[in-house]
């Protein structure tokens, strides 16, 4: 039998079971505090960090310039938040420093993914002021690549395209919202503004889909082309692409207030939800339209990324009840024997079958620090949600 469909039956198979349990995020927690541990005696290599499994089966990891390095480091601060114990601190810190030249990094928008999910959460829990100068320093870089013709601050410098905007920048812009309130620079608000802006005009379908990449003409600022890089085509529905949207414009709301921002979050939340293809334990297929489903592989980062973004949605709109529950769904799933791995296995990767980039023949159905990232993020979220509810 075909080991794509061998593997959507055992979901079905668990769907039962899992739907009708309560989730236990400090049971989960700990299972990815197991992972961590055992990662942290088998791999010590400080200057090159965690990514996913390579197709030979051995653990990959990546140099500090690569879009991924910071989420190594934010699961330990996780760990860390999670435990109060100073040994996750010390673990922390270590992975971290690593990162520390990648702020004045002017050739990625990336610098959100690897300074805020690193030193952005060391800062949040020890106020180390390092840290906070590591960022500044790092939103700076970042304001370097926005262009006020295109109003957009450009993703790849690689590539076929003008001037490329991609879904997934709308992630870093958290790092320009935080240095303005620690600065009192608003350049770093009116940037991450108009970006946003520019990317809610252009980037979306009539069905509050996205594209995955507008390229901009740089002489008028007029689109050029709306495509895919890492979708099945065009006009197809990536899945982490949604998941960047959802969770970029609920942060977006969150600095800014401003309703546009939440309404188009509600927005892309329903498309995810309400999408036909979206399966009932609501992990996604790699892309909404892919052409084989249901034989296509899920892509348990966009899930967990989804999740994470729900759950602090909930909290904005009047009636978030459905979004918290779906967040809840999407995680009983992903800590379920279907994705969350077992001690031990898998690396030391948390969750498995999480999709990179299909049209390049690369990250298929594999573990990706990213989706343990956001799947332990949201874990703590609904865990804080949970206490706050009981009070």
């Amino acid at each position: 039998m075909n080991k794509k469909i061998v593997f959507v039956f055992a979901v079905a198979c668990l769907l039962a079971f899992t739907l009708k349990v309560k989730l236990d995020a400090r049971k989960q927690l700990d299972a990815a505090k197991a992972h961590l541990e055992k990662n942290l005696v088998d791999y010590t290599d400080v200057t090159r960090f965690p990514r996913n499994t390579a197709p030979d089966g051995k653990l990959r990891a990546i140099p500090s310039n690569d879009w991924t390095s910071g989420f190594y480091s934010g699961n330990l601060w996780y760990m860390y938040e999670y435990t109060k114990d100073k040994k996750w601190e010390e673990a922390a810190r270590k992975w971290t420093a690593g990162l520390e030249k990648e702020k004045f990094n002017t050739r990625t928008h990336d610098l959100g993914f690897m300074l805020y999910c690193s030193f952005g959460n060391g800062y949040r829990l020890t106020n180390d002021p390092a840290y906070k100068e590591i960022m500044i320093q790092g939103a700076k870089s970042l304001s370097t690549r926005f262009n006020a013709k295109t109003g957009t601050i450009r993703s790849w410098d690689h590539g076929k395209w003008q001037f490329p905007v991609i879904i997934d920048n709308m992630m870093n812009l958290e790092l320009l919202f935080w240095a303005t309130k620690v600065t009192g620079d608003s350049s770093f608000y009116k940037v991450a503004v108009t970006h946003a802006n520019t990317t809610m005009k252009n980037h979306f379908r009539a069905d509050n889909s996205s594209y995955h990449v507008v390229d901009y003409d740089t002489i008028t600022g007029k689109v050029v082309a709306r495509v895919t890089h890492q979708g099945y085509a065009d006009e197809s529905a990536w899945a982490r692409g949604q998941a960047w949207g959802l969770y970029g414009y609920t942060v977006a709301y969150r600095e800014t207030r401003d309703q546009k921002y939440l309404d188009l979050a509600v927005k892309i939340a329903d498309f995810y939800l309400n999408h036909p293809h979206l399966p009932k334990d609501k992990v996604p297929y790699w892309d909404f339209n892919a052409p084989a489903i249901p034989n296509e592989e899920r892509d348990a980062s966009a899930a967990a990324i989804a999740a994470s973004g729900m759950l602090e949605l909930s909290g904005y709109v009047r009636n978030g009840q459905p979004f918290k529950k779906a967040a809840e769904d999407i995680l009983i799933s992903l800590s379920s024997d279907a994705y969350l791995a077992k001690a031990g296995t898998n690396n030391n990767f948390v969750l498995k079958h999480s999709v990179g980039h299909k049209p390049a023949k690369s990250e298929i159905d594999t573990p990706l620090v990213y989706a343990d990232y956001y799947y332990i993020e949201a874990l703590l979220r609904y865990d804080r949600m949970s206490k706050n509810n009981t009070k």
